[in-house]
């Protein structure tokens, strides 16, 4: 780092969902931190990506999709994007430009508009649509409401993202280091087991996944052998969702299991022994103590 001070800050990723936000904090955490799932809405609250670049510790605060709430999780979710929004020091738009500048994105730029709220842009998934359409985008979301600097990646392929991270070291704070230099995310690592389970259920149940369910850890534990026992319970609204997420004969949810622990071992570099249930929970988003959970505000 030589003699240069440190530098430390927040970078709050915000976006339509499935516009990229996940696969940066990911690529950039250098570790799955954030689930990412080609499912709107997967990511429910605000998780941070930790890392250095540079001589500057980097903490993105990746947060839920920003769309129109129909419902009171949909409402809370919202609630926690704005929320990383007003944490952060630098914010950062995500759009997907193969979707170009829709109704969506249109609403969040007329916002932070309104609101004043200085951004820079991130066009992702370049790679995806030719120069000429890219720099039209560009032009027509930047005459709309002018960011302080536009990057145009493919996150994904981790193409021209250092560029954003080289701006993000030369213009956020001068600070010590916020947390520790090996830490990653400030998830507790039974939650971030809960996260991976609903990667795979929306991995291989794909549009049989009932919305309304929830996964949540139940017990996360060392055992004599260095192992680690780790219990998760998958919540539906109804008896006929139960019986999805089993599959005929228990073989969803042993896949399911089988696929979130190799993943977490892997990430962990731990023995995990994982064991899943299902169980019907009615109106489970009624319920304060679920979205403290996570994080969220309940009447948001």
């Amino acid at each position: 780092m030589g003699n240069e001070p440190t530098r430390a800050g927040f970078v709050s990723l915000i976006g339509a969902p499935n516009a990229g936000k996940s696969t940066i904090a990911n690529h950039f955490a250098g570790s799955k931190v954030s689930i990412v799932s080609p499912k709107a809405q997967t990511t429910r609250t605000v998780v941070k990506a930790i890392g250095i670049f540079e001589n500057t510790q980097i903490i993105f605060l990746d947060t839920p999709g920003i769309f129109s709430p129909k419902r009171r999780l949909d409402r809370a979710m919202l609630a926690a994007a704005w929320g990383g929004v007003k944490d952060a020091d630098i914010v950062a738009l995500v759009i997907d430009a193969k979707k170009g500048f829709n109704g969506e994105t249109r609403a969040i730029v007329q916002k932070l508009k309104d609101d004043n709220i200085k951004a820079v842009l991130i066009l992702n998934k370049t790679d995806l649509i030719k120069q000429e359409k890219l720099l039209a985008l560009s032009r027509e979301i930047n005459e709309m409401y002018a960011f302080e600097q536009t990057f145009m990646v493919s996150a994904l392929k981790g193409e021209h993202l250092e560029d954003f991270y080289h701006y993000l070291a030369s213009n956020l704070p001068i600070s010590p280091f916020l947390y520790p230099e090996d830490q990653m995310s400030d998830m507790p690592l039974k939650l971030l087991a809960s996260e991976v389970v609903r990667e795979k259920m929306f991995l291989y149940l794909r549009d049989e996944l009932p919305y309304s369910s929830t996964v949540e850890p139940e017990l996360w534990q060392r055992r004599d052998d260095g192992t680690i026992r780790a219990e998760i319970t998958i919540f539906v609204a109804r008896d006929n969702q139960k019986i999805i997420v089993l599959g005929k004969g228990g073989q969803m949810i042993k896949k399911i299991g089988t696929a979130a622990r190799k993943e977490l071992e892997e990430m962990l570099d731990e023995r995990i022994h994982l064991f899943l249930f299902v169980k019907v929970r009615e109106n489970w988003e009624n319920d304060p103590a679920r979205y403290g959970l996570w994080g969220l505000t309940f009447n948001a």
